[in-house]
């Protein structure tokens, strides 16, 4: 069974499309909301659902399972993913 993961990430960040571009690679099934794009109380809901995984609220933050990656760290993503 795949685990599930959730990226948080900004439309016009180079390390998200990175994150976009390994997962997509990989063949994993992945949910992301561009933050950015978002606006008023919707954006501020995502922001404070951010600020739990990663209190520095930076991007990409990237949730696999249990596990959270702040940045494009692509060896640590392919652990947590269980990808070699």
């Amino acid at each position: 069974m795949q685990q599930t993961v959730q990226l948080f990430s900004l439309s016009t960040c180079g390390h998200c499309k990175a994150t976009k571009t390994l997962l997509s690679e990989c063949a994993v099934k992945y949910e992301f909301t561009d933050v950015d794009l978002l606006t008023g109380k919707e954006r501020a809901a995502i922001l404070e659902d951010v600020k739990k995984f990663n209190p520095s609220c930076s991007f990409p933050t990237i949730i696999i399972g249990e596990t959270v990656i702040v940045g494009f760290k692509e060896q640590e993503i392919k652990t947590a993913l269980k990808i070699e």
